[in-house]
């Protein structure tokens, strides 16, 4: 049978095995743009659930450690793959739920149900992929537990039936073929597998190899978790501040602190001409933020889990890399946006336009589901807009909807920042959140996007070889252009795009690698070309990765 425990040092080997590997897993993108690799993603996702089942005991569950693994990976999930990922181990632990130990059998239904899992999370399955590479696993365990009901057979079975699978995925996949590759998401889950197959198999938790950048993760003692347990009576530091009012309900701050240290200790309520501030430790923290909105509106809200950090730090997770505490606003206003970019410039220019919240990351910098959630919370509305502003980060915000009780989150399907910024634009605030979804996604849809960046590995595109260091011209994301000359590119790459009497503004965003008098030279040729039939701006966006990012409207 297979324990929690076993389970627990499972995860903790895959991720060792995937991160020790990641380079290699990166390597399989076949498209030549920089973006955000796969076996990077996937690493950093499953390593999150590491270092959760770092912090479990020995005796627990395939339930518990099943579930704690599925929240944190869905917490940590960073780009496509990783969202994959997540939700592979979701229908994981809901095979496992009211387990002690699994069986064969169990194992094999785990397994339909991670499949079930990441086929509807995708609109257009693929085969050819990670989907493809957990079905036929999924397959090989049902048909092995018809014969037995022991989980090593059964869970060898999968894993070899996976190696085939991602063997035959260029066969399903011509682009794969034509590279000579297999598919970089199947290869990461065979890589967790192994990784588990050596725990559940071998009893031994694959170690990280020098150089891989892998921080060594082990399993705790029975003793660091029952400390973090004893040591700490009340588990949660709560601390904020409370803006009068006059027309609240409550208006003396010594019942308030009479009435947390009743459920609390560590009580500190500073009362001031304006604001109150508090700070308890607690077991009931949504009793205390209850308490205190009887006296006004809340800010700068901040809870800890002090229990969960003892026991991160007894088993050596290193500080700042346990998850951020959310900076929580209450939603007082009707609507907040989020918007997810890199580059000072670029995250200027959102707050300037409404952002209530910029979340870094991009091209090769995919943010976690956790670190939208994060500023989802921090968004001081009712109704929260989320722009991931790239293909990439779509899925992991998409995981966000449904994470919070207090407000609606709503993802706008933008892949650029252009579509960011022309969707904020179009926002109405007398419409509705319904009307307003529509309307912005209409007007991210009628932007035309350039973009210039590099090679980032030797590839072919259109029957033509290009290679690592070229510079490239996409138009809507399609490789329209290869050379050497980012202004060359960027104008070549503008003209494509460009349709009289349908675009009348074009904005040209330079970044790293690029210079203002860069910017000037691709302005004065489209100028030259275009005439009074367009307004052309320029804005320093300071954005890695892309020299220019050219919108058409």
């Amino acid at each position: 049978m297979i324990t929690g425990l076993m389970f627990r040092d499972s995860i903790i080997s895959a991720a060792n095995n995937i991160t020790n590997s990641r380079q290699a897993v990166d390597a399989l993108n076949v498209f030549p743009v920089p973006d955000g690799d796969t076996g990077t993603n996937m690493s950093m996702t499953i390593t999150a659930a590491a270092k959760e089942m770092a912090a479990l005991a020995d005796d627990c569950t395939i339930e518990e450690a099943s579930s704690r693994c599925a929240s944190a990976l869905l917490r940590g999930a960073r780009g496509n793959s990783g969202v994959i990922l997540s939700l592979i181990f979701r229908g994981i632990s809901k095979g496992f739920k009211g387990l002690k130990e699994a069986g064969g059998k169990d194992i094999a239904v785990a397994l339909q149900n991670a499949v079930d899992a990441a086929y509807k999370a995708v609109m257009k399955p693929t085969e050819g992929t990670i989907l493809t590479v957990v079905r036929m696993a999924s397959e090989a365990a049902t048909e092995m537990a018809k014969i037995q009901d022991d989980p090593l057979e059964v869970g060898f079975a999968a894993l070899q039936a996976a190696k085939e699978a991602l063997a035959q995925t260029p066969e399903m996949l011509p682009v794969l073929k034509k590279a000579g590759v297999v598919d970089a998401g199947g290869q990461g889950f065979v890589l967790v597998l192994e990784g588990m197959e050596s725990v559940w198999g071998n009893g031994a938790i694959v170690q990280p190899i020098d150089g891989s950048g892998v921080t060594p993760v082990s399993a705790p003692s029975k003793k660091t978790v029952a400390d973090a347990d004893d040591e700490i009576e009340f588990g949660y530091c709560s601390e904020f501040l409370i803006e009068k009012s006059s027309s609240s309900e409550a208006k003396d701050p010594l019942k308030l602190r009479a009435y947390l240290e009743s459920i609390g200790d560590c009580v500190v309520v500073v009362d001031d001409s304006d604001i109150i501030k508090v700070h308890v430790h607690s077991n009931e923290p949504g009793n205390v933020i209850q308490a205190a909105l009887k006296y006004g509106q809340l800010i700068n809200i901040k809870i800890d889990n002090m229990r969960y950090q003892h026991a991160n730090a007894e088993v050596g997770v290193e500080e700042g890399d346990e998850p951020i505490t959310p900076t929580v606003k209450a939603p007082e206003n009707n609507y907040g946006f989020v918007a997810v970019c890199a580059g000072d410039g670029l995250s200027e220019l959102f707050s300037d336009i409404g952002a209530d919240c910029v979340v870094s990351g991009g091209q090769t910098m995919n943010p976690s589901t956790d670190d939208i959630y994060n500023a989802v919370m921090s968004t001081p509305a009712k109704t929260v807009f989320v722009l991931p502003n790239n293909k990439n980060i779509i899925m992991a915000a998409e995981q966000v909807v449904g994470l919070t009780s207090d407000r609606e989150v709503r993802v706008l399907q933008t892949k650029t920042i252009p579509q960011g910024i022309s969707a904020m634009l179009c926002f109405d605030e007398s419409a509705d959140a319904e009307e307003n979804q529509i309307n912005m996604m209409a007007a991210a849809e009628a932007v035309e996007t350039a973009q210039v960046t590099f090679v980032a590995r030797d590839s072919e595109v259109d029957g033509k070889k290009v290679h690592k260091g070229e510079i490239m011209g996409l138009c809507n994301g399609k490789i329209k252009f290869i050379g050497n000359n980012i202004t060359d590119i960027a104008i070549k790459s503008a003209e494509k795009l460009y349709k009289k009497n349908t675009h009348s503004l074009i904005t040209i965003i330079y970044g790293e690698g690029a210079t203002e008098e860069d910017a000037a030279r691709v302005e004065e040729a489209l100028s030259k070309k275009y005439g009074d039939d367009v307004e052309i701006s320029i804005v320093e966006g300071g954005q890695p990765i892309y020299y220019f990012i050219i919108s058409l409207e």
